[in-house]
């Protein structure tokens, strides 16, 4: 098995992002999540990605920050602050540059997802999970406050009385609890067969109108209705002229299943 912190693979129109510390339970490093970056980054510029996967090795998603290594980091001659902020930074980064994608997301998370780990997770538009999977915002277990974006990605999924709830607490929420929550959006029993369907539905999908979908939604969520409108018919314009379009309008005529090309 290679020994990069982060393996990216692309097939099939799927990009699949896999995080690479299976002794540490795909815990967080600064050099991890400077290769989530660089990896995003490359997936930017290529036109035959249309969708992200992202998911942690051996059956664990991510356990969060890598306690061990902030404490060798806090041990050196580096100021505790410096020290900190920089740690912060750079996970906060890789959290932000997997929300920013511009293509849909999906977090496939197997085993527990906690404290940053659960950032990265809800940072993508789904969250397919399977049963025995866990998801924690418990950074008070660890003495901290929380951070890598929780104050910003939690409420809009659960509302703010249950982003304290699980902030005070630290619950550590099972799969059934987190699909009631809105936390996952699916939860499976056969879990990469079905986790793999779904994620072939997305990329079998007209990419244009779905990357424009997606951003139309995180626009509305700061518009009033009007200005959704005003946004969606503009797009709607340019996404008309697409090949998948045509395709699409030519199969609901003709009674058949539309397929996409991603143009």
């Amino acid at each position: 098995m290679s020994d990069e912190p982060v393996l990216l693979d692309v097939e099939d129109g799927v990009a699949t992002l896999t995080l690479n510390r299976p002794g540490s339970r795909n815990a967080l490093t600064e050099a991890m999540s400077a290769a989530i970056i660089d990896a995003v980054d490359d997936l930017e510029a290529r036109d035959d990605v249309r969708c992200l996967v992202v998911t942690g090795q051996e059956g664990t998603f991510c356990a969060g920050g890598d306690i061990n290594s902030m404490v060798e980091r806090l041990a050196g001659e580096v100021p505790l602050h410096e020290a900190v902020r920089n740690i912060q930074q750079v996970t906060s980064r890789a959290i932000r540059r997997i929300y920013e994608f511009h293509r849909p997301t999906i977090a496939k998370v197997d085993g527990v997802a906690f404290g940053a780990g659960g950032n990265l997770a809800i940072a993508c538009d789904c969250v397919v999970a399977s049963e025995r999977a866990r998801i924690s915002f418990g950074f008070r277990q660890v003495g901290l406050a929380v951070d890598s974006g929780t104050s910003y990605l939690l409420p809009r999924i659960v509302g703010e009385n249950v982003a304290k709830e699980l902030v005070y607490t630290g619950e550590l929420v099972d799969a059934d609890r987190a699909l009631e929550l809105g936390l996952f959006n699916h939860v499976y029993e056969e879990f990469e067969a079905e986790a793999d369907a779904f994620v072939e539905s997305i990329a079998e999908g007209p990419s244009v109108a779905l990357e424009t979908s997606k951003r139309l939604i995180e626009q509305g969520l700061s518009a009033d209705l009007k200005q959704a409108q005003d946004d969606e018919a503009a797009a709607q314009a340019a996404v008309f002229e697409t090949h998948d379009h045509r395709e699409g309008a030519n199969a609901f005529m003709e009674s058949r299943a539309p397929e996409f090309e991603g143009e």
